[in-house]
C-alpha cells in the first residue's frame, strides 16, 4: 500500500469514529434511573436531562426503574445496545458498594459500563421528624444505648450510602439501630413524617426542601465537614467521632462498547450544563456539590470506591436483609 492509500486509510478512519457524535442523536435517548422519583439519583438525573433538552433540543426519556438497591435499572442498562441511546445514572452504592454487599451481581461495574461524566456529590443527613424527641446526635445515641434495637433508621434500599452510613455510625458508637430499608427515598420520608420510623438516613437533595419547610430536623451529616446548604448541621466527624465519613456521587454512564465519540459527546455536553449558573444553583441548593469532569476521572475515581467501599462493606459486616 503506497502512501497516498495509507492516508486515505487513515482519513476513512477518523471520519467513521467522528461520525456517530456528528450524528447523534438522531432518536431519543433513554436515561434509566435506578431508583423511584423524588430521590437525589433522581434529581440529578432529571436536572441535567432537562437541561440538556433545552440548550440542545434533544429528547431524553427518563424512567424510573427502581429495586434490588438501584440493580435492576443498571442490570437493564448493561444489557441495553451500546449505541448512546440507553444511559444510566449510576451511584455510589450500586457501583462501588452492591458489588461486596450482593454474592452474585448481574453487572461488573468495572467491565460493563462506560463512564461518561459525574455530575454531583453530596453527604447524608440524618434526620427526624420535627416533633421528635430527639434533638441531636447524642439524643438519638442516648436513646438507643438504653434500650438497643429500639430506635429504628431507615434508607433508601440495602447497600445504599444511607444504609451503610447507619451501619458505620453503630460501628463506630457501639449502639444498636434496626434498619428498616425502603425501594427509595420518597416512601421512607412519608413514613418518617408519619411516625412509623423514628430517623431517617437521607441523602441532602431528598429531605433539603422538607429541613427547610420545618417538618424534619436535620440533626448530623455524613461528610467529613458540615454541609455548605446547612451549616448549623454539625458532621458526625466532629460530634466525637473523628475520622467518619460517607458520601454519595451521582454519575452519567453508558454501556461498554458505547462508542467512544459518542462519550466524549456526551461528556462535553454535560460539562457544559453543569457550568451553567442555573444548574450550579440548582444542585447546589439541593445540598449538592457540582463535580463534572473527564470519562477517565470519572472511571478512576469509580475504581477507587470499589474498592473503598469494599473494604468498609467487609469491616461493618453489613448485609442484604
Amino acid at each position: 500500500m503506497g502512501l497516498r492509500q495509507v492516508f486515505a486509510a487513515l482519513a476513512l478512519a477518523a471520519f467513521a469514529a467522528a461520525a456517530p457524535a456528528q450524528d447523534y442523536p438522531a432518536k431519543p435517548i433513554r436515561l434509566i434511573v435506578p431508583f423511584p422519583p423524588g430521590g437525589g439519583t433522581d434529581i440529578a438525573a432529571r436536572t441535567v436531562a432537562n437541561k440538556l433538552s433545552e440548550t440542545l433540543r434533544w429528547t431524553f426519556v427518563v424512567e424510573n426503574k427502581p429495586g434490588a438497591g438501584g440493580n435492576l435499572g443498571v442490570e437493564q442498562a448493561v444489557k441495553s445496545p451500546p449505541d448512546g441511546y440507553t444511559l444510566v445514572i449510576g451511584q455510589t452504592s450500586n457501583l462501588a458498594i452492591n458489588p461486596a454487599l450482593y454474592a452474585k451481581l448481574p453487572y461488573d461495574p468495572l467491565k460493563d459500563l462506560s463512564p461518561i461524566a459525574l455530575i454531583v456529590s453530596a453527604p447524608v443527613a440524618l434526620v427526624v421528624a420535627a416533633n421528635s424527641p430527639y434533638k441531636s446526635l447524642g439524643d438519638l445515641l442516648a436513646a438507643a444505648r438504653r434500650d438497643p434495637g429500639a430506635v429504628t433508621f431507615a434508607s433508601p434500599g440495602n447497600g445504599t450510602v444511607s444504609h451503610l452510613a447507619g451501619e458505620l455510625l453503630q460501628r463506630a458508637s457501639g449502639v444498636k439501630f434496626t434498619h428498616v430499608p425502603y425501594k427509595g427515598a420518597a416512601q421512607a420520608m412519608t413514613d418518617l413524617l408519619g411516625g412509623q420510623v423514628q430517623s431517617f438516613m437521607s441523602s441532602v437533595p431528598s429531605a433539603l426542601a422538607q429541613i427547610r419547610g420545618g417538618r424534619l430536623r436535620a440533626i448530623a451529616v455524613t461528610s467529613a465537614k458540615r454541609a455548605a446548604e446547612m451549616p448549623e448541621v454539625p458532621a458526625i466527624a466532629e460530634s466525637g467521632y473523628a475520622g467518619f465519613d460517607a458520601t454519595t456521587w451521582y454519575g452519567l454512564l453508558a454501556p461498554a462498547g458505547t462508542p467512544a465519540a459518542v462519550i466524549k459527546r456526551l461528556n462535553a455536553e454535560v460539562n457544559r450544563v453543569l457550568e451553567m449558573p442555573e444548574v450550579r444553583q440548582r444542585l447546589a441548593a439541593e445540598g449538592g456539590e457540582v463535580l463534572g469532569g473527564s470519562p477517565e476521572g470519572f472511571a478512576s475515581l469509580l475504581r477507587a470506591d470499589h474498592a473503598k467501599w469494599g473494604r468498609i462493606v467487609k469491616e461493618s459486616g453489613a448485609k442484604v436483609d
